[in-house]
């Protein structure tokens, strides 16, 4: 239980982080700059506990990879997935008033961005948090946090810049993507996540 409380709690203020920042008067232009110092700080948090997941495409990733139970894949999923809800709707009630106006996505862009976001991220946290070449590092939060800053930066503005599918639904419901979009986020971030993994093992068939 330990395990998935942390995800929880890393989850939730991984999404309360872009509720905040992003709707109304929020943080602006610097909005990616906060929501990957949330991860970061939440990863340094609860990395020795959980793995520091806070994303059910990195669950997936790690669990392909092979440090992670198969048990312990859908609580994670679970536990995030009410952490970002919970997030929302925390957010809702301190936002008030604040309306958000859901993206107008292109399916095609909006799928290949997501993609190439989650499978750099879920890349990142295999190599720098589960390799035995890097064990030990001091690094690895900040690596992951600058990891989603930077493919925030570089694609929010055609996706969103979810790259998580708990983040996905925790937007979703605060009406900043629409629900018909979903499936953009859960397909693409969920295969950036498989692939991830199979591009972990090929490169380093001798990390076990």
């Amino acid at each position: 239980m330990k395990k998935y409380l942390v995800e929880f709690i890393g989850t939730f203020v991984l999404v309360m982080t872009i509720g905040m920042t992003v709707i109304g008067t929020g943080a602006g232009a610097l909005a990616p700059l906060a929501i990957g110092s949330a991860l970061m700080i939440m990863v340094y948090a609860g990395g020795h506990v959980s793995g520091g997941h806070y994303n059910p495409a990195v669950t997936l990733a790690v669990w392909l990879r092979g440090r992670c139970s198969a048990a312990d894949v859908v609580p994670y999923w679970i536990s995030q997935i009410l952490g970002a809800l919970a997030a929302a709707s925390v957010v809702l009630f301190l936002k008030g008033d604040a309306v958000a106006t859901p993206a107008d996505l292109k399916v095609a862009p909006a799928l290949l961005a997501e993609f190439i976001g989650t499978f750099a991220l879920a890349y990142v946290v295999l190599n720098v948090a589960t390799s035995k070449n890097t064990a030990g590092n001091s690094n690895y939060g900040l690596a992951i946090g600058f990891t989603v800053m930077v493919m925030a930066f570089a694609l929010g503005g055609v996706s969103g810049g979810a790259f998580n599918p708990a983040v996905a639904t925790g937007i979703t419901v605060m009406h900043l993507e629409k629900v018909a979009n979903l499936w953009i986020y859960l397909a693409g971030d969920l295969a950036a996540g498989a692939l991830a993994a199979l591009t972990f093992k090929f490169i380093n068939p001798e990390d076990k």
